[in-house]
């Protein structure tokens, strides 16, 4: 068996320098490939990683937290590895994984040149640049302790882009789990996946398809097996899945979502009733209807287009531009463009959301093709000394007599020794420190901006300093970088029309799988909302409760039923209303 696989590995190695290109998904070459890659994937008799889940728990890192540094994989787009690695570098140590460190050299050094200050080579066979796929995850026990990695079975048969986790694990010397033994065995790919830092995990139902039969990986679990997986080995306690979308062939979610904090999702947005606008939109709505951030709050939405290509969506054979594939590295965030008006747009929309962070465009037209951008070809490692602070920003205030709470969590493994808040309410004058006093509870801080007159903006930031001498701010690009609040002046209050209630166009429609029905209620009422077929047969009820006055949104999950027309129906005590709704 262990020749059969060594035959197996030198054979793709051999054709590695002949298939520089590999696509995104996996090829129907690949594909045939597979029952063996199970078979050898299964031999765990020379394997001596952990295949258990960590014994103490874990935090799986949110991408903008203080990174040691950046992994790329030196093959394809190697204009765009170039420039990642031009910013990259001034930030954090860059890991650049080749088999000839020589021809990178060659290429960085043509100008405009790169110098390899802050870069480090890592001579390890590879099969493909998607290392956000199969690249390590960045986690820590109990928080902030000891930094581990983790590593899920690559959903691509490319053996040895999937031994790369455990290449980094050795060269930074961590403890390394592997999601790769029943009953703990899991097929994931990174740009699937995100997490707010704090437990909650985001992916699509791709998730499901991977780990089922029909996945081809021999692996199967259901929803609830892979929610503990998930978090044993990764402190996921909260796992929301979504419908894949109909257009996006790789149902990777950074393709259209991506987290810029705690509580703010950034959202592709095509024009109404265009490619996966409709199924972006169900799944944003059943999101928010649904799940409250880390803080308890709704989640802040920030629209951001998926422009046309030349004028083409996906729905019309357009490539699927995107500017949600983005990559945080500390205090800089790389932006795919691609040399249309909307990028400037884009780029703004990023500086506005993250004061203080160096935006930086990188032309990614030339992957953009293979569904993939800047996040498919870069992986975050997570710093080996931690000192973890979140804050949920001041929202605006009418409150111009009373002082502004801030507080923050945070933590290190030595203890935090100090706190301080940093304010002031013009951009040309000095920050005024407060010292801040720990709460109750010893994780969080506590300090007052004092009260403030009508039409200021105040900007703020906060600093926490450990016994063992680490110090961290938050925002990290603090003091030019901050949050900030305004105090409003009072206004009066608008009155809601006088009507019933009414049904709003179901979206995405036609439908498969979650489907959003928003409703507009003039007062609270109870309401019943079914599913009926063309005869007015019910085929479900799914929502029986009140309606409160204003926008409501209802939910049906359409993924079970047969193709055909339906119609949504509504009915209270005083009247009854139907919309039709197709389901393919």
């Amino acid at each position: 068996m262990k020749k059969l696989y060594i035959i197996f590995v030198i054979l793709l190695a051999v054709v590695t320098l002949q298939a520089q290109d590999l696509p995104h998904r996996m090829t129907d070459q690949e594909r045939s490939l597979l029952p063996q890659y199970n078979a050898e994937r299964n031999d765990q008799s020379s394997n001596p990683l952990f295949t258990t889940p960590p014994a103490s728990p874990v935090r799986t890192i949110g991408e903008w937290e203080e990174l040691q540094g950046l992994q790329i994989t030196w093959t394809s787009y190697q204009s765009m590895l170039k420039e990642i690695v031009r910013h990259a570098k001034q930030e954090t140590r860059v890991y650049i994984v080749t088999s000839n460190p020589a021809t990178v050299i060659n290429y960085l050094n043509q100008p405009p040149a790169v110098d390899t200050q802050n870069v480090q080579f890592v001579i390890a066979p590879f099969n493909s640049v998607w290392c956000r796929d199969y690249g390590l995850w960045s986690a820590y026990t109990n928080d902030v302790d000891t930094l581990v990695t983790i590593d899920w079975i690559y959903k691509s048969p490319r053996p040895l882009d999937n031994v790369i986790p455990s290449v980094f694990a050795n060269l930074l010397n961590t403890p390394f789990y592997e999601t790769t033994v029943s009953p703990w065995d899991l097929v994931h790919t990174g740009g699937n996946f995100m997490t707010d830092g704090f437990g909650t995990g985001f992916s699509s139902n791709l998730i499901l398809t991977d780990n089922s039969p029909s996945g081809g990986f021999n692996v199967t679990h259901t929803a609830a097996e892979i929610d503990t997986i998930m978090n044993r080995f990764m402190g996921i306690n909260r796992y929301i899945k979504m419908t894949v979308l109909p257009y996006d062939g790789i149902h990777h979610i950074d393709m259209h979502m991506k987290l810029l904090d705690e509580e703010t999702l950034l959202v592709g947005q095509y024009p109404q009733g265009v490619a996966d606008g409709p199924q972006i939109e169900a799944n944003l709505q059943y999101i928010l209807n649904n799940f409250n951030s880390v803080y308890g709050t709704p989640y802040k939405v920030i629209r951001i287009p998926m422009p046309a290509d030349g004028g083409l969506y996906p729905n019309n054979g357009g490539r699927y531009f995107t500017y949600t594939n983005s990559s945080f590295i500390n205090k800089t965030i790389i932006v795919p463009t691609y040399n249309i008006p909307s990028d400037t747009t884009a780029l703004r929309i990023y500086r506005d959301a993250l004061p203080g962070y160096k935006v930086v465009g990188i032309n990614s037209i030339s992957s953009i093709g293979a569904s993939g951008a800047l996040h498919c070809i870069t992986k975050e490692i997570g710093t080996d000394d931690p000192l973890l602070i979140s804050h949920q920003p001041l929202p605006d205030t009418y409150d111009d007599v009373n002082p502004y709470t801030v507080q923050a969590l945070m933590k290190h493994r030595s203890g935090i020794q100090t706190a301080t808040l940093y304010y002031r309410t013009d951009t040309l004058q000095p920050y005024t420190p407060v010292p801040m006093m720990q709460g109750f509870n010893p994780d969080y801080w506590l300090a007052d901006i004092p009260a403030q007159p009508v039409g200021t903006r105040i900007y703020y930031y906060v600093q926490g300093n450990a016994f063992s001498g680490k110090s961290q701010v938050r925002p990290m690009p603090a003091p030019a970088g901050y949050w900030y609040f305004d105090v409003l002046c009072t206004t009066g209050i608008s009155m809601i029309e006088n009507f019933d209630f009414k049904i709003e166009t179901p979206f995405p429609n036609p439908s498969k799988g979650i489907t959003c029905i928003p409703v507009t209620s003039a007062f609270e009422m109870h309401a019943a909302a079914q599913l009926t077929d063309i005869t007015g047969r019910v085929v479900a009820e799914f929502y029986n409760g009140k309606l409160k006055a204003g926008e409501n949104k209802l939910f049906i999950n359409t993924a079970t039923a047969a193709a055909g027309m339906y119609f949504i129906r509504i009915y209270t005590d005083e009247k009854t209303v139907s919309v039709p709704l197709m389901v393919r």
